[in-house]
């Protein structure tokens, strides 16, 4: 008969060494994993009571440590790590692969009219808006007008900087023409993350020391967390957005795709579709997820706090968000 399975296995961290930048890469290859996407409330219902049994010190019977495992990364990517609740599906980092190389891929193809700059901006700008509030960091609730402040500016900030760039370009190459989406992303991700995450830059996240213990909330720690975010964000999307311009410009002259102009879509979302399965856990892994900074950076009044409350502690750590 097998042993039962030790109740001291540290699922609260990642399975990987989390200081290294490959382990942090096997990490989000599991957690970014689109087959996620394809589990049933049934199968997430009993990954989340092994978890919760497991914290509790409850072990189910003939539980293995590679099962453990797989069901903390069920249940990760599927729970926020703050708040516990069920995120919603679209927003999961699982989901980042399907509905980017999908949205990417389209925005790509249909750059040249305004009427369709329009419409894939915005429905770009809508899917963020989702993720980075599905993701965000602490426990602290968003306003639905907070929401719509940062999903009205990102879209502005998006749509206009596309249409901008359209009219400089029409008299260029067409090839710089291709990079107008990826220049109308990356100002747009420079707006939404912040503002979708005003809250945090205004009433700080929640730091805690390295066994987990509440410290307070920092603005300074949010900051740091938001700006990891953004270039995360932006070089994420390079590869899918930098790569298919250059083939596409060629694969257009060929007789093939002048003779079926319509496989030009299926085959730019493809292409973002294979560059997205490497660049999203590369780029998530760019940054711990549970980053840390020294104490003495921290703001003045919660330097006193905690050096006053817990002498011996010199760096704090909090979840950066994805």
């Amino acid at each position: 008969m097998a042993a039962e399975l030790s109740t001291s296995i540290n699922i609260k961290e990642p399975r990987w060494d989390q200081s290294t930048f490959m382990g942090r890469a096997k990490h989000f290859f599991t957690v970014t994993d689109p087959r996620n996407v394809l589990l049933t409330n049934e199968q997430l219902a009993h990954a989340h009571k092994i978890i919760t049994d497991y914290k509790q010190g409850i072990v189910s019977p003939g539980l293995t440590e590679d099962e453990l495992w797989r069901a903390k990364y069920v249940f990760d990517s599927a729970f926020h790590p703050d708040t516990g609740e069920k995120m919603i599906l679209i927003g999961r980092m699982s989901a980042q692969v399907p509905m980017n190389m999908t949205i990417t891929g389209c925005m790509m193809t249909f750059y040249k009219t305004t009427p369709a700059v329009l419409l894939w901006q915005w429905i770009n700008q809508s899917f963020n808006a989702i993720v980075n509030y599905t993701n965000r960091s602490g426990d602290a609730p968003i306003t639905v007008s907070q929401l719509g402040t940062a999903y009205v500016s990102a879209t502005t900030g998006a749509v206009a900087t596309a249409l901008g760039l359209n009219a400089l370009t029409k008299h260029i190459s067409p090839l710089i023409g291709r990079f107008v989406p990826f220049a109308a992303v990356a100002a747009a991700n420079c707006i939404n993350i912040p503002l979708m995450r005003q809250r945090e830059l205004q009433h700080g996240i929640p730091v805690t020391d390295e066994n987990d213990n509440r410290l307070g909330e920092s603005t300074k720690a949010a900051q740091q967390a938001i700006s990891q975010v953004v270039v995360s964000r932006i070089l994420m999307a390079s590869p899918g957005m930098a790569i298919p311009p250059f083939l596409m410009n060629h694969l257009e002259k060929k007789a093939f795709l002048k003779k079926f102009p319509w496989m030009s879509a299926p085959i730019q979302v493809s292409l973002v579709g294979f560059c997205l399965v490497f660049a999203t856990p590369l780029c998530c892994a760019l940054f711990p997820q549970k980053s840390s900074m020294s104490v003495s950076r921290l703001e003045p009044e919660l330097q006193e706090k905690i050096r006053a409350n817990h002498p011996g502690v010199e760096r704090v750590y909090f979840n950066k968000g994805l």
